[in-house]
Protein backbone atom coordinates (compact mmCIF):
# COMPACT_ATOMS: atom_id res chain seq x y z
CA UNK A 1 0.00 0.00 0.00
CA UNK A 2 1.68 3.48 -1.54
CA UNK A 3 1.13 6.78 0.94
CA UNK A 4 -1.70 8.08 -1.31
CA UNK A 5 -3.87 5.13 -0.73
CA UNK A 6 -5.77 6.98 1.93
CA UNK A 7 -6.70 9.55 -0.06
CA UNK A 8 -9.59 10.16 -2.11
CA UNK A 9 -8.93 12.37 -4.87
CA UNK A 10 -6.35 9.24 -5.74
CA UNK A 11 -9.79 7.52 -6.52
CA UNK A 12 -10.45 9.64 -9.84
CA UNK A 13 -6.32 11.27 -10.20
CA UNK A 14 -4.91 7.77 -9.91
CA UNK A 15 -1.05 8.13 -9.31
CA UNK A 16 1.54 6.08 -12.17
CA UNK A 17 4.11 7.32 -9.94
CA UNK A 18 3.15 7.77 -6.30
CA UNK A 19 6.85 8.10 -4.88
CA UNK A 20 6.63 11.58 -6.71
CA UNK A 21 4.70 15.02 -5.42
CA UNK A 22 0.97 14.55 -6.86
CA UNK A 23 0.33 18.01 -8.88
CA UNK A 24 -3.36 18.95 -9.48
CA UNK A 25 -3.80 22.21 -11.26
CA UNK A 26 -4.16 23.98 -14.58
CA UNK A 27 -2.07 26.27 -16.52
CA UNK A 28 -3.52 29.42 -15.23
CA UNK A 29 -1.76 32.21 -13.11
CA UNK A 30 -2.32 30.93 -10.22
CA UNK A 31 -1.50 26.78 -10.85
CA UNK A 32 1.19 27.75 -13.11
CA UNK A 33 3.28 28.99 -9.95
CA UNK A 34 3.94 25.84 -8.46
CA UNK A 35 4.23 23.58 -12.23
CA UNK A 36 7.21 26.15 -12.54
CA UNK A 37 8.46 26.06 -9.30
CA UNK A 38 8.40 21.90 -9.90
CA UNK A 39 10.61 22.65 -12.84
CA UNK A 40 12.69 25.16 -11.52
CA UNK A 41 13.80 23.16 -8.40
CA UNK A 42 14.08 19.46 -10.32
CA UNK A 43 12.14 17.95 -7.83
CA UNK A 44 9.91 14.69 -9.52
CA UNK A 45 6.28 15.40 -9.79
CA UNK A 46 3.09 14.15 -11.54
CA UNK A 47 0.90 16.37 -12.63
CA UNK A 48 -3.08 15.92 -13.27
CA UNK A 49 -5.68 18.16 -14.74
CA UNK A 50 -8.11 19.88 -13.46
CA UNK A 51 -10.65 21.04 -15.90
CA UNK A 52 -13.09 23.52 -15.01
CA UNK A 53 -14.59 22.60 -18.11
CA UNK A 54 -16.18 19.21 -16.16
CA UNK A 55 -16.29 21.04 -13.14
CA UNK A 56 -13.66 18.39 -11.63
CA UNK A 57 -12.50 21.64 -8.81
CA UNK A 58 -16.16 21.15 -7.57
CA UNK A 59 -15.96 16.54 -7.41
CA UNK A 60 -15.95 15.28 -3.70
CA UNK A 61 -12.67 14.07 -4.28
CA UNK A 62 -10.91 17.19 -4.98
CA UNK A 63 -12.99 18.80 -2.58
CA UNK A 64 -11.58 16.37 -0.38
CA UNK A 65 -8.09 18.32 -0.83
CA UNK A 66 -8.95 21.25 -1.34
CA UNK A 67 -12.03 22.12 0.68
CA UNK A 68 -11.98 25.87 -0.77
CA UNK A 69 -12.53 23.92 -4.73
CA UNK A 70 -9.22 26.00 -6.18
CA UNK A 71 -6.65 25.12 -8.12
CA UNK A 72 -3.37 24.09 -7.72
CA UNK A 73 -3.11 21.57 -4.79
CA UNK A 74 -0.58 18.75 -3.86
CA UNK A 75 0.60 15.68 -1.97
CA UNK A 76 3.58 15.34 -0.99
CA UNK A 77 4.23 11.28 -0.23
CA UNK A 78 7.62 12.78 1.21
CA UNK A 79 6.51 15.32 3.09
CA UNK A 80 8.00 16.50 6.59
CA UNK A 81 8.77 13.31 8.91
CA UNK A 82 8.42 11.36 5.28
CA UNK A 83 4.84 11.37 6.31
CA UNK A 84 2.11 11.99 3.34
CA UNK A 85 1.74 16.11 3.22
CA UNK A 86 -1.61 17.25 1.06
CA UNK A 87 -1.49 21.38 0.80
CA UNK A 88 -3.27 23.42 -1.25
CA UNK A 89 -3.09 27.59 -1.99
CA UNK A 90 -0.26 28.15 -4.60
CA UNK A 91 1.57 30.54 -1.74
CA UNK A 92 1.53 28.23 0.84
CA UNK A 93 2.97 25.61 -1.88
CA UNK A 94 5.73 27.73 -2.83
CA UNK A 95 6.87 28.00 0.66
CA UNK A 96 7.04 24.68 1.25
CA UNK A 97 8.66 23.39 -1.94
CA UNK A 98 11.14 26.55 -1.27
CA UNK A 99 11.72 25.06 2.14
CA UNK A 100 12.20 21.28 1.39
CA UNK A 101 14.56 22.49 -1.55
CA UNK A 102 16.35 25.31 -0.26
CA UNK A 103 15.63 27.16 -3.70
CA UNK A 104 14.77 30.18 -4.46
CA UNK A 105 14.29 31.70 -0.95
CA UNK A 106 17.22 33.21 1.05
CA UNK A 107 18.60 31.55 4.35
CA UNK A 108 19.67 34.66 6.05
CA UNK A 109 16.31 35.79 7.90
CA UNK A 110 15.80 39.59 6.62
CA UNK A 111 16.53 38.52 2.98
CA UNK A 112 14.03 35.82 3.47
CA UNK A 113 11.34 38.26 4.93
CA UNK A 114 12.13 40.46 1.85
CA UNK A 115 11.09 37.45 -0.46
CA UNK A 116 7.82 36.21 1.43
CA UNK A 117 6.83 40.12 1.62
CA UNK A 118 6.65 40.17 -2.01
CA UNK A 119 4.68 36.99 -2.07
CA UNK A 120 1.91 38.03 0.16
CA UNK A 121 2.39 41.68 -2.09
CA UNK A 122 0.81 39.05 -4.90
CA UNK A 123 -1.44 36.66 -3.09
CA UNK A 124 -3.23 40.02 -1.44
CA UNK A 125 -3.04 42.61 -4.49
CA UNK A 126 -1.58 41.37 -7.76
CA UNK A 127 -3.84 38.41 -8.14
CA UNK A 128 -7.15 39.29 -6.63
CA UNK A 129 -7.04 42.99 -8.72
CA UNK A 130 -5.50 41.48 -12.00
CA UNK A 131 -8.41 38.91 -12.22
CA UNK A 132 -11.03 41.41 -11.18
CA UNK A 133 -9.51 43.00 -14.00
CA UNK A 134 -9.70 40.12 -16.17
CA UNK A 135 -13.43 39.59 -15.66
CA UNK A 136 -14.65 42.93 -15.93
CA UNK A 137 -12.34 43.26 -19.36
CA UNK A 138 -12.76 40.22 -20.76
CA UNK A 139 -15.60 38.10 -19.53
CA UNK A 140 -19.04 38.69 -18.34
CA UNK A 141 -18.48 41.40 -16.60
CA UNK A 142 -17.72 43.21 -19.93
CA UNK A 143 -21.53 43.40 -20.29
CA UNK A 144 -22.57 45.21 -17.33
CA UNK A 145 -23.54 49.01 -17.98
CA UNK A 146 -22.14 50.56 -15.11
CA UNK A 147 -18.60 50.58 -15.82
CA UNK A 148 -17.14 51.91 -12.51
CA UNK A 149 -16.28 48.68 -11.24
CA UNK A 150 -13.71 47.94 -14.40
CA UNK A 151 -12.23 51.37 -13.41
CA UNK A 152 -11.59 50.86 -9.91
CA UNK A 153 -10.00 47.50 -11.18
CA UNK A 154 -7.84 49.12 -13.92
CA UNK A 155 -7.03 52.18 -11.34
CA UNK A 156 -5.42 49.84 -8.86
CA UNK A 157 -3.76 47.36 -11.28
CA UNK A 158 -2.13 50.85 -12.47
CA UNK A 159 -1.20 51.36 -8.78
CA UNK A 160 0.53 48.15 -8.35
CA UNK A 161 2.53 47.77 -11.49
CA UNK A 162 3.85 50.85 -10.47
CA UNK A 163 4.69 50.00 -7.56
CA UNK A 164 6.39 46.88 -8.81
CA UNK A 165 7.82 49.24 -11.87
CA UNK A 166 9.89 51.33 -8.99
CA UNK A 167 11.35 48.18 -6.94
CA UNK A 168 12.51 46.79 -10.48
CA UNK A 169 14.28 49.95 -11.72
CA UNK A 170 16.29 49.38 -8.57
CA UNK A 171 16.43 45.84 -7.93
CA UNK A 172 16.81 42.71 -11.28
CA UNK A 173 13.89 40.96 -8.90
CA UNK A 174 11.10 41.61 -6.76
CA UNK A 175 12.98 40.61 -3.77
CA UNK A 176 16.09 41.80 -4.98
CA UNK A 177 19.18 40.81 -7.38
CA UNK A 178 18.12 36.90 -6.77
CA UNK A 179 15.52 35.51 -8.63
CA UNK A 180 12.92 33.94 -5.87
CA UNK A 181 9.15 32.65 -5.60
CA UNK A 182 8.32 36.38 -5.54
CA UNK A 183 9.02 36.17 -9.14
CA UNK A 184 7.37 32.88 -9.59
CA UNK A 185 4.46 33.95 -7.73
CA UNK A 186 3.25 37.32 -9.70
CA UNK A 187 5.00 37.10 -13.53
CA UNK A 188 2.34 34.85 -14.43
CA UNK A 189 -0.20 36.76 -13.19
CA UNK A 190 1.53 39.69 -15.16
CA UNK A 191 1.26 37.88 -18.53
CA UNK A 192 -1.48 36.85 -18.47
CA UNK A 193 -2.31 40.61 -17.71
CA UNK A 194 -1.51 41.96 -21.28
CA UNK A 195 -1.14 38.28 -23.15
CA UNK A 196 -4.65 36.22 -22.20
CA UNK A 197 -6.62 39.25 -20.44
CA UNK A 198 -5.43 41.56 -23.50
CA UNK A 199 -5.52 44.50 -21.06
CA UNK A 200 -2.08 45.58 -21.72
CA UNK A 201 -2.99 49.02 -23.31
CA UNK A 202 -5.66 49.21 -21.04
CA UNK A 203 -3.35 49.58 -17.98
CA UNK A 204 -1.00 51.02 -20.10
CA UNK A 205 1.20 48.47 -19.86
CA UNK A 206 4.41 50.61 -22.11
CA UNK A 207 4.35 53.06 -19.15
CA UNK A 208 6.26 50.55 -17.00
CA UNK A 209 9.11 49.69 -18.76
CA UNK A 210 10.87 47.79 -15.71
CA UNK A 211 7.99 45.29 -15.22
CA UNK A 212 8.15 45.03 -18.70
CA UNK A 213 11.91 43.89 -18.54
CA UNK A 214 11.34 41.68 -15.96
CA UNK A 215 8.74 39.76 -17.91
CA UNK A 216 10.93 39.15 -20.41
CA UNK A 217 13.63 37.70 -18.44
CA UNK A 218 11.40 35.79 -16.85
CA UNK A 219 9.58 33.49 -19.11
CA UNK A 220 12.86 33.27 -20.93
CA UNK A 221 13.38 30.73 -18.42
CA UNK A 222 14.01 27.22 -19.50
CA UNK A 223 11.68 25.75 -16.53
CA UNK A 224 8.87 28.99 -16.76
CA UNK A 225 8.81 28.00 -20.79
CA UNK A 226 8.02 24.39 -19.37
CA UNK A 227 5.79 25.24 -16.70
CA UNK A 228 3.45 27.61 -18.35
CA UNK A 229 2.12 24.42 -20.06
CA UNK A 230 1.50 22.30 -17.80
CA UNK A 231 -0.14 19.90 -17.18
CA UNK A 232 -1.73 19.82 -20.44
CA UNK A 233 -4.79 20.88 -21.64
CA UNK A 234 -6.67 17.51 -23.02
Amino acid sequence: MNALSNFAINDKWPARHPDRIQLYSLPTPNGVKVSIMLEETGLPYEPHLVSFDTNDQMSPEFLSLNPNNKIPAIIDPNGPGGQPLPLFESGAILLYLAEKTGKFIPVDPAARYQVIQWVMFQMGGVGPMFGQLGFFHRFAGKEYEDKRPRERYVNESKRLLGVMDKRLAENKWLAGDEYSIADIATFPWIRNLVGFYEAGELVGFKDFPHVARALEAFVARPAVARGLNIPARG
